[in-house]
């Protein structure tokens, strides 16, 4: 019923980490993201590991994205694994901007100023629809849940020779405050017409309700079995469809992402 997904390494130079563990083997090269994804995926699952700040972007909507791109919108969200003190991310802006000063202040730099930043420390949850502004900053483990999206607008890259996407990305950006911090710590955490976040702990047995929907388990601390199958920390793990309850055994802390049948 429970398959393992395969782990897809990304190197990221400018900002990722040698540093992975615990839940992958620690790397010679800069490692910034993990991803799990199957073909035909509309969610994409991934790990970051950052030293350095990702640049400020923006995702379009699924009307926006259906349009320009024949593509699917990006909804996501971020759960903290582990936060170096003082660690940010940023989501929204401090007040309410214009067309034109997001414009000049993604050429000029300001907008890093512009943007709300949060701090973020280890069990913190951030909501990211489609349309908000945001950036992740350095010295952060973040399991990132996603609609399975490529279509990202760049605004400010700190200098990085890389190109920006201003026209798209102020026309999609939603130039307001955010409210990106979610309150939960355990049970659901994200529920969004793309998928719903759960996180648990089990300490011996625990048995979950199947809702009909198709059902990631990503595994953030510790060791269990499922249906009996053994999964560890940085493993993800995907069923289809179905009622029938979730056996699982072990000491472990994971999240559950339910999302509707793939089409």
């Amino acid at each position: 019923m429970f398959h393992r997904l395969t782990p897809r390494p990304v190197a990221k130079p400018e900002w990722g980490s040698t540093q992975l563990e615990p839940w992958f083997p620690n790397s010679q090269e800069k490692i910034g993201e993990m991803w799990f994804e199957e073909p035909g995926d509309p969610l994409l699952i991934k790990f970051l590991f950052t030293t350095g700040k990702l640049s400020v972007q923006v995702h379009p909507n699924d009307a926006y994205a259906r349009e320009h791109h024949n593509s699917r919108g990006k909804t996501e969200m971020w759960h903290i694994l582990a936060a170096d003190p003082g660690a940010q991310i940023a989501a929204g802006f401090r007040e309410p901007i214009s067309e034109d000063r997001l414009r000049t202040s993604a050429l000029s730099g300001e907008i890093e100023q512009l943007l709300a930043w949060h701090d973020a420390r280890p069990g913190d949850t951030f909501f990211i629809p489609a349309g908000t502004v945001h950036a992740i900053g350095a010295g952060l483990a973040v399991c990132e849940i996603m609609e399975n999206c490529d279509i990202t607008y760049r605004l400010y890259d700190y200098g990085r020779p890389r190109e920006l996407h201003l026209d798209d990305g102020v026309r999609v950006s939603f130039r307001v405050p955010a409210e990106p911090r979610q309150t939960a710590r355990e049970g659901v955490l994200v529920d969004c017409p793309y998928f719903t976040t759960e996180k648990h702990r089990v300490s011996g047995r625990l048995r979950l309700d199947s809702p009909g929907l198709v059902q990631t388990l990503v595994i953030l601390e510790g060791e269990l079995e499922i249906f009996g199958q053994p999964a560890r920390c940085g493993e993800v793990w995907r069923a289809p469809a179905t009622h029938t309850p979730v056996e699982l055994t072990g000491q472990a802390t994971f999240l559950r992402v339910l999302t509707p049948v793939f089409c």
